[in-house]
């Protein structure tokens, strides 16, 4: 019995020790499998995300383009700005790292966990952006404590800065952070969300030149994020620089001379279609669409009755007033409707059907030729010029001039004014087309809207002899070293359909505007320098029954916009300028002495300029003599 109980224990003992063998050699089973699963199928991915941990790609921004005047001088370039972001990965536990950040940072931990919350789909080893463009003071206190923040990088990139605050925004336009649209768009090969791209102005249209390429690099980190060492260094090649052809001082000048009111002024090379000077008032600092705009601030921009993001220069449509003159004069010339000795009498007043339309001079003008009516800006002569073209014929001459349809300058949004038909009138409205409102038209008031562009192109090619030239704002672009890659050259777009003999009629009574003894702007004339122009008012609302001089004290914003183009010197013209000064009333006594400044500044400039160069080239003959 006792032989059987003890055979019966060591064949108890011999089955535990199996099954405790069987279940060691399982898990060692179970392992081995692991390990093969892990080291042999899944080792290449495994292996690359070691790597990736170890071993990270950085982006090298492109330092974008300069923006320069006609002269080489800067007007925009790019300054170093100190961005703070982290990578996920590298920054557990995440909102412990965040609190401590935003401490250094003095912004509420919130705004930073928004900041990540925003960015959901991005890898968690790529940076994301927490705020750009620290101070002095929080890039130290961050740098100091590196090691308590893993994941935390600050990193310089270089950020645009406009060199002079709201000069030229308009035309110079700005740039901000590129949308999912755009993204999508496929416009901007290259990009990636975080990056800022030109929405407005120059910086849009020359955005491919502008860019630059993406640079990068390649390093290895420890396991906090940082950076070990670089293994591989890919440069970033610059943008192109654009000179435009403004001049800065006329740009900075025209910009002074507006200070205070609503309006704009364009001025051109008559003999290229170049602009000088683009500018509109109020203005705004592009500095602000770069960083992190306040809603603040925003609301200020769009709330502001003067419209101070609206480029007036070529997206203002006013009626013309006076200014259009010009082209009825053309088009009753070339009609044969009137001719140089053609005369009629203006008492005051005129009489059409059952309605008196006024002359702006309440004692008339007596008897008037076409160039004394455009020296004294006569509406009466006027409205029978236009009562004996008819709207159409009348319109025709406008178009030909360039009126009612965008000039085609390279900036975005550009309106196209209107130059009204009968036809027109018909289709909008439904109602025939009124004789009288003939004779509105034709001083430049009724259904007529023009830009201060578009008036700048007119005045231009009366001044060169009637050829119409593409407004250009690109002077060359050259590489970050200098090297010429592509130099604009002027381009016609067409020719005021006149003859010389009709063009010299209207430049006699442009002339006479400002040096005729009666002339609507003589109080602007130079002592110096002869100039010729045309004064202008266009009305807000119609003259009241009881006031048909508009003598009556009107509200700021109810009165008439004032007007004045203007080309100097008379006889060989260099610049062509177009002023307009919302609600400014009076185009001799607002928008005339704002031209005339321009016309000195840009002139006696280019004289001593000039003078100079003569007196250096005859001192250089001399010494070589």
């Amino acid at each position: 019995m006792a032989k059987y109980l003890k055979n019966a224990d060591s064949e108890w003992y011999r089955q535990r020790i199996t099954g405790v063998m069987i279940c060691v050699l399982a898990v060692f089973a179970i392992i081995l499998v692991r390990l093969v699963y892990l080291q042999v199928i899944m080792g290449e991915k495994y292996h690359t995300l070691s790597l990736n941990n170890r071993i990270r790609l950085q982006s090298i921004e492109a330092p974008r383009g300069f923006i320069l005047d006609r002269n080489g001088r800067v007007l925009v370039d790019n300054r170093p700005s100190f961005d703070v972001s982290i990578v996920l990965k590298d920054a557990r536990p995440v909102p412990e790292t965040i609190g401590k950040l935003a401490r250094h940072l003095k912004v509420p931990p919130q705004d930073l966990m928004s900041k990540i919350s925003g960015s959901k789909g991005v890898s968690a080893y790529k940076p994301i952006l927490l705020k750009q463009d620290v101070g002095r003071n929080s890039l130290a206190s961050v740098e100091a404590n590196q090691y308590d923040l893993p994941g935390v990088a600050v990193n310089v990139k270089l950020r645009r800065h406009y060199l002079n605050v709201q000069g030229a925004s308009h035309l110079i336009g700005y740039l901000s952070e590129i949308n999912s649209v755009e993204l999508a768009s496929g416009r901007y090969p290259g990009r990636r969300r975080g990056d800022f791209i030109g929405k407005f102005g120059a910086e849009k249209a020359y955005e491919k030149y502008l860019r630059g390429i993406r640079g990068g690099r390649q390093v290895e980190v420890n396991a906090t994020g940082q950076v070990v060492q670089v293994l591989k260094t890919v440069g970033a090649k610059a943008g192109e620089n654009i000179y435009l052809t403004i001049d800065r001082n006329l740009q900075t000048k025209a910009e002074s001379l507006l200070q205070g009111v609503a309006g704009a002024v364009v001025a051109m090379e008559p003999g290229s279609g170049r602009i000088l000077a683009l500018a509109s008032s109020p203005s705004f600092d592009q500095n602000i669409f770069e960083g992190s705009m306040s809603h603040e601030q925003w609301d200020l921009l769009i709330s502001n009755p003067f419209r101070p993001l609206e480029n007036k220069a070529i997206q203002g449509e006013y009626p013309p007033g006076s200014t259009y003159k010009i082209v009825t004069a053309l088009a009753g010339l070339e009609e044969g409707v009137i001719d140089g000795n053609t005369e009629f009498f203006c008492p005051g007043h005129y009489r059409f059907g059952n309605r008196t339309y006024r002359c702006w001079k309440q004692g008339g003008h007596g008897t008037v030729n076409v160039t004394k009516a455009l020296t004294e800006s006569c509406d009466v002569f006027f409205y029978q010029v236009g009562q004996r073209l008819g709207v159409d014929r009348l319109a025709w001459y406008a178009k030909a001039c360039g009126l009612g349809s965008p000039t085609g300058i390279n900036l975005d949004r550009e309106a196209g004014g209107l130059i009204p038909t009968a036809a027109w009138k018909k289709k909008r409205t439904g109602i025939a087309w009124q004789e009288g409102e003939t004779l509105s038209l034709a001083i430049g008031q009724g259904f007529n809207l023009a830009t201060p562009l578009q008036m700048a192109g007119l005045i231009a090619a009366i001044a060169n002899g009637g050829t119409r030239y593409k407004p250009m704002i690109l002077e060359s672009i050259k590489t970050a070293g200098g090297r010429l890659l592509q130099q604009n050259q002027p381009r016609v777009v067409g020719k005021i359909p006149v003859r010389s003999s009709t063009l010299a009629l209207v430049r006699e009574g442009l002339w006479g505007v400002l040096n005729g003894a009666h002339g609507t702007a003589r109080g602007s004339r130079l002592p110096d320098i002869e100039f010729s122009g045309k004064t202008g008012s266009s009305q807000v609302i119609g003259r009241k029954k009881d006031d048909p001089f508009g003598k009556e004290e009107k509200p700021a914003h109810l009165r008439a916009h004032a007007w004045f183009v203007a080309y100097a010197p008379s006889e060989a013209p260099q610049i062509a300028v177009a002023v307009l000064v919302e609600n400014g009333e009076h185009g001799s006594g607002a928008a005339a002495p704002v031209a005339r400044e321009l016309i000195k500044t840009y002139l006696r400039k280019r004289h001593t300029t000039n003078q100079v160069a003569r007196d250096e080239d005859v001192a250089d003959k001399g010494s070589s003599g």
